[in-house]
């Protein structure tokens, strides 16, 4: 801006101040330079010289000064001249471009004469010169180059220069500024002559020019990228290729060319290093060997000139080697579950291909068998899958495992039984996702001996199939292992560590984990447990392992009433319930959350009945009295010696055994009460004895009745003396059966009759015996004091024994005991 002022005033002041004459218009100063044009920081010499005609200096005494642009810079006068010649010298100039102007020192100053000066450097070298000839059409060379890294700040012009030795034609063509590349048409060049070629820069301050070039047009082309029409396998681990040119350079393909092949297998997603073949020609085909059996390759390859640039990589092709038998072994894992007795094990054993291992075909099939040999004897198993479950005895102590395909079996691989040991060397396992379709699986093991390896095993919690269980094996110094795997965000994984020693396997520690993590899909529902007053029991189900996206981090209750806060309640993963305090009437909702996020449920509404404080403390203190109360009494039942009280809580059972009629009392004694006049207990209870009162005389009715009732007499067994603790006597309908009935001719306190006592035989429903006759009971067995065994007759005629003739009824009583005891009775009412 200052540059383009300074300009204007120069070329202004020169109009002004200049003398019209004949020539036209006549300077007033003039400045001399030693160059307009200078390389950036070298010194700059300038001289001014005032005219003796100018108009502006006639008559007066003036000075002489220099500016550069708008600064002052120092000046000296000639000391051989006049006052009108002045000089100035700049040590270094570092403008790319200023205004040198010779004032003189008046207010304000006036100009008189000035000059431009630019500044830069020269051109570098062109490097890097290519040519790069295309075979499309129209054929053309196309060269660039780099014109150096150093700006020059002077206007540089490029020219690029070919020459054909064969035919000593030379060329040059100019290029516009700024452009560092140029494309040669083809008639100037020819695609199998050597040709010279070369870049020269020039500007103000010089000129370069670059190393030459020389090449032969055909090998600077860069073909198209080659077709791939055909990959077949004509013998074992080679695959052979058929390919050409793109169809618009065909015209090309009788030559020589060089090729490059690179190859990898269907599992792989890595190039193997490319393979080069020299002196290809498009109707030969290319052999590639030494490739595993029976594998699927894609084949791409690239093409080139001698040295020309390599085309770009074809189109893949597909192939497939030969088959052959499998090599190679196996990698094997084997759990023992069920049944430890040595008699059966239950086996499952999985496996996966070695870094060793090549399946050579397809159709693989594995079979396990107890026996080294191949061959049908001692095969457990047979599988095309990646594991097999078996029963082997527990005196096997291991299994082969073998490859099978249509080309031939694979060397056995040899995997021991070794059964589970009770031995923990896996302390502590993690697992957290590693990218996006691993895991980074890190654990903690003690120092053991015989450790071998360790096994990491996970499969998917949600699916049970065991074809989907995977496993790696880490060396027993490794404490972490990247696994990877076709795993699910969202799913639920199980992974567990196993250490394998030399003799059996360790208990396994295992661990759960999600690739990634997200709120559940729902949330379970609030139940309400217990309440009491202002407390209450929430509680909830477990949410379903495939809703829970993630591992449950808490749960959160949030009850608020209509007028508090809300109140927040956190309970651990494994708790499922939770009680709240001290409520009134309340609103609750459930928040689960998982890492990936958290879900709410939906709010449930509950209430109390007001608390009565005054209510409850009266019921506190009724129920410690009557508490009270019944210990006392208790205590009191306890050590009372009162006789009728214990009777009446213990009442004295009666010892068969000691049972003597002797001891009868008068009332009735079938269901009485013990007497608590005496220590003794009263052995009177008999449930087949009856007894009746008759008065002394009967009357003739009464007669005729007794004798009318002869063979029905079951009901006459109610005493006369009666008794407040008699129960009431049934009759012939009651289930006792008495077998007797023995009547008094008096009441029970007045003295014994003079008649003999009249025993009528009871009419039972049922007999006594299951054996004995209806009417008929058999002779009565007593015993006599003399120890021996006598039979009398007393209840009617018998077949066994004849009755004895009657005698003294004392004699009779002691072979008799109960009536025995009878006359002791009457004895004692007299």
């Amino acid at each position: 801006m200052i540059s383009t002022w300074v300009s204007a005033i120069v070329t202004l002041m020169t109009f002004v101040n200049g003398v019209k004459n004949e020539d036209g218009i006549q300077a007033c100063a003039k400045v001399h330079t030693s160059s307009s044009v200078v390389p950036l920081g070298s010194p700059v010499t300038a001289t001014c010289v005032i005219k003796e005609d100018c108009p502006l200096v006639t008559g007066q005494a003036f000075h002489i000064e220099w500016r550069l642009d708008d600064r002052l810079i120092l000046s000296s006068s000639e000391t051989n001249e006049s006052s009108r010649v002045s000089k100035a010298v700049i040590s270094s100039f570092n403008e790319t471009r200023a205004i040198l102007t010779c004032c003189i020192q008046t207010s304000p100053p006036q100009v008189v004469a000035g000059v431009e000066i630019r500044a830069g450097y020269p051109p570098e070298v062109p490097q890097n010169l290519s040519c790069q000839t295309n075979l499309t059409t129209p054929l053309t060379i196309t060269c660039r180059w780099d014109p150096g890294q150093r700006e020059t700040h002077l206007p540089t012009q490029y020219f690029i220069h070919t020459e054909i030795w064969d035919a000593n034609k030379k060329r040059s063509y100019e290029l516009p500024k700024g452009v560092h590349h140029y494309t040669i048409p083809r008639p100037e060049f020819v695609l199998y002559s050597d040709m010279k070629i070369y870049v020269k820069a020039v500007n103000e301050l010089g000129e370069t020019t670059s190393a030459p070039l020389i090449l032969e047009p055909i090998s600077s082309a860069k073909f198209d990228p080659p077709k791939i029409f055909q990959v077949m396998s004509e013998r074992h681990r080679c695959l052979r290729l058929r390919w050409n040119l793109s169809p618009h350079q065909l015209w090309v393909g009788s030559n020589n060319m060089n090729l490059e092949i690179r190859l990898k297998s269907a599992d792989s997603s890595q190039w193997n290093d490319p393979v080069f073949a020299r002196n290809a020609k498009p109707s030969r085909p290319v052999d590639i060997c030494g490739l595993l059996h029976w594998t699927q390759y894609f084949a791409q390859i690239r093409v080139r000139y001698q040295q020309s640039p390599w085309s770009e990589w074809s189109s893949s092709q597909s192939g497939v080697t030969l088959e052959s038998a499998p090599t190679g072994s196996l990698d094997s894992w084997m759990k023992i579950s069920g049944d430890h007795m040595p008699k059966q094990l239950n086996i499952s054993l999985f496996w996966k291909p070695s870094k060793q291992f090549r399946a050579n075909g397809q159709n693989v099939l594995y079979i396990v068998s107890v026996r080294k040999l191949p061959g049908e004897k001692g095969q457990v198993c047979s599988t095309r899958e990646n594991y097999c479950t078996f029963q082997l005895s527990g005196r096997v102590k291991k299994v082969y495992v073998r490859a099978v395909n249509a080309a031939g079996i694979s060397p056995p691989t040899e995997v021991w039984i070794y059964k589970p040991k009770a031995h923990p060397a896996v302390l502590d396992v993690t697992a957290v996702p590693y990218g996006n379709s691993s895991f980074l699986v890190q654990w903690e093991s003690m120092v053991s001996l015989g450790l071998t390896d360790h096994v990491v095993e996970w499969r998917p919690l949600l699916k049970t199939d065991l074809s989907l269980i995977r496993f790696e094996i880490a060396q027993q110094n490794l404490s972490s292992i990247v696994i990877t795997g076709s795993f699910e965000p969202y799913k639920p994984y199980g992974i567990s560590v196993y250490p394998r020693f030399t003799d059996g396997i360790g208990l396994p520690k295992t661990v759960n984990a999600y690739l990634r993590q997200k709120a559940p899909s729902m949330v379970p529902k609030i139940h309400v447990q217990k309440t009491w007053k202002s407390r209450i029991e929430l509680t909830w189900d477990q949410i379903p392992l495939d809703q829970r996206n993630g591992i449950i981090q808490n749960y959160t209750v949030f009850y608020w009433d209509q007028k508090g806060p809300i109140n927040i309640v956190n309970v651990d993963p494994e708790e499922r319930s939770v009680i709240l305090k001290d409520l009134n009437v309340y609103d609750a909702f459930l928040m689960v959350r998982t890492l990936g996020g958290s879900l709410n449920g939906s709010i449930i509404h509950f209430e109390f009945e007001p608390f009565d404080a005054v209510a409850v403390v009266m019921i506190v203190i009724a129920s410690g009295l009557g508490l009270s109360l019944l210990i006392i009494f208790i205590v009191l039942t306890c050590f009372s010696e009162q006789k009728r009280l214990k009777g009446f809580f213990w009442p004295a059972v009666p010892d068969p055994v000691n049972s003597s009629i002797l001891r009868w009392a008068s009332e009735s004694t079938q269901y009485t009460h013990p007497s608590f006049d005496s220590e003794e207990p009263n052995p009177i209870y008999l449930s087949h004895l009856s007894f009746l009162d008759l008065p002394m005389k009967l009357s003739k009715e009464e007669d005729d009745l007794w004798i009318k009732s002869a063979e029905e007499t079951s009901d006459l067994g109610e005493s006369i003396c009666g008794s407040p603790f008699i129960t009431e006597y049934s009759g012939s309908n009651s289930d006792s059966v008495p077998y007797a009935t023995v009547m008094f001719s008096g009441l029970c306190n007045s003295p014994p009759p003079k008649e003999p006592h009249v025993y009528l035989r009871s009419e039972s429903t049922q007999p006594l015996l299951e054996t004995e006759e209806p009417f008929t009971p058999k002779c009565y067995q007593n015993l006599v004091n003399d120890g021996m065994t006598g039979k009398q007759c007393f209840f009617g005629p018998s077949h066994d024994c004849a009755p004895k003739e009657e005698t003294d009824p004392s004699g009779l009583w002691e072979d008799f005991p109960f009536l025995r005891a009878l006359t002791m009775n009457d004895t004692q009412n007299d």
